[in-house]
């Protein structure tokens, strides 16, 4: 069985490359599928370590540069911050790193990362890529929450939902922040459709994903889920409708997870007795402290070592971030830390002005949608990121790619009827859909 997983990819994958070739927007799209769901690391022979990402990296590259399309890549604000940021990166590595072994390794992950998202913002230029895009990138995680949903139920709440092995999300707590990510999207799937077997399917999948996220005895999972609830209450229309059957879900999910889980969830009020906690607070104090003391470029990448640790919180013994701000902060300093949250920022603004221009325009209600999604996923990395140490996670920054597409798409269609881009922004109304 496993061989036969083995080969199932390997020519599945490998039989997509030449059609690759002549669509290199399926190069970015295969790679996201095998970047965010890691297939290869469900099989066990050949195929586990065989480097897939490469080689359709490889492909695509090729592909894209004897393409013909136009190869464009929109200077937008975030944009410009990925870019700035990125350079930054680099500095902090040449410069600044403690442990410029590693941190080179490192780097060269991340930058791998970072420049696929620039090519999706070159090359998946029109609505159809867009919705391929955000399809692929949904089902890649939510098939994770589905399992993991199926399993929790079976297991009558018992049990652990863990992520695919070997990638950013295999943790317990890395899963349920992805799939908390990836509900809001889940539903902008749903909003697209109206086959009302469609919809059933993506009702099924969602409450399986909720389900998932608990069961994944994530604290940081359920504080996340938590937040973006809260967001979608205060940003619908419907606050009152919405409200109750938030609150009779919520108690059924609650009513169903067995005591183990009330007393795992029930120490997120005592953290001063936590030792999980204890430890997270243990390594935002070390990343400040580093920071404080190299305030310009922090200790570049994989700066939590234990020779740091003695240097800056000799009394500390935890050996990571557990925080994207902390990570950013202590791995490239307090102007590292300032070029991520400017990166966000004008991430948020860009889904601001999409959700402003085309709340009057039927033929964009899409965008407007999916906008008003990927910020309701942000509030729920940003949360749910404040206790993992995931700032460099593809996920994320396939959302930015994909504001700056749609943005990109929005303005080409404004431009028809000279409708600027920023109108509509000034009071930076964020807005939900009508039927959120």
């Amino acid at each position: 069985m496993g061989s036969l997983r083995d080969l199932v990819l390997t020519v599945f994958i490998l039989g997509m490359l030449p059609a690759v070739l002549a669509r290199p927007w399926w190069g970015i799209l295969l790679w996201t599928w095998v970047g965010l769901m890691n297939p290869h690391k469900m099989t066990w022979g050949f195929a586990y370590s065989f480097p897939f990402a490469m080689i359709i990296a490889i492909v695509t590259l090729l592909a894209i540069f004897i393409s013909r399309e136009p190869k464009k890549l929109p200077l937008t604000a975030p944009v410009a911050m990925l870019i700035i940021f990125n350079v930054w990166l680099t500095i902090t590595t040449i410069l600044y790193a403690l442990y410029p072994d590693i941190a080179w390794i490192k780097w060269e992950k991340v930058i791998k990362i970072q420049a696929f998202i620039f090519l999706t913002m070159m090359v998946m230029q029109s609505e159809q890529r867009i919705r391929a895009l955000v399809l692929v990138a949904t089902l890649s995680i939510a098939f994770f929450g589905i399992k993991g949903g199926i399993y929790t139920i079976a297991k009558g709440g018992g049990g652990m939902v863990l992520g695919p092995d070997g990638g950013f999300i295999a943790g317990n707590t890395e899963i349920a922040l992805a799939l908390v990510v990836t509900l809001p999207l889940m539903r902008w799937l749903q909003l697209q459709t109206d086959r009302r077997w469609l919809r059933m399917v993506a009702t099924v999948c969602m409450i399986l994903i909720g389900v998932s996220i608990l069961g994944s005895y994530s604290r940081g999972g359920l504080l996340a889920l938590f937040a973006m609830a809260v967001f979608f209450w205060l940003k619908s229309r419907k606050k009152a409708l919405l409200g109750i059957v938030l609150l009779m879900v919520g108690a059924s999910f609650l009513t169903f997870m067995p005591d183990q889980w009330h007393a795992k969830m029930g120490t997120i009020e005592e953290y001063q007795a936590d030792r999980s906690a204890q430890g997270r607070l243990g390594a935002w104090k070390f990343s400040f402290n580093l920071a404080v003391q190299r305030p310009i470029g922090g200790g570049g990448f994989e700066t939590f070592q234990r020779d740091a640790y003695a240097l800056y919180a000799p009394e500390e013994r935890v050996l990571d971030p557990h925080s994207i701000w902390f990570q950013v902060l202590a791995e490239h300093g307090f102007v590292g830390l300032g070029l991520f949250l400017l990166l966000w920022i004008t991430t948020w603004r860009t889904a601001s002005q999409i959700i402003a221009v085309c709340r009057e325009r039927r033929d964009l209600t899409w965008a407007r949608d999916l906008a008003a999604m990927i910020q309701a996923a942000l509030i729920g990395f940003w949360v749910g990121g404040s206790f993992l140490g995931l700032a460099y996670w593809d996920y994320p920054y396939i959302l930015i790619a994909i504001l700056v597409l749609t943005k990109s798409v929005v303005q080409r269609r404004l431009e028809e009827k000279n409708v600027p881009l920023d109108s509509g922004v000034a009071d930076g109304r964020l807005g939900l859909p009508t039927n959120a």
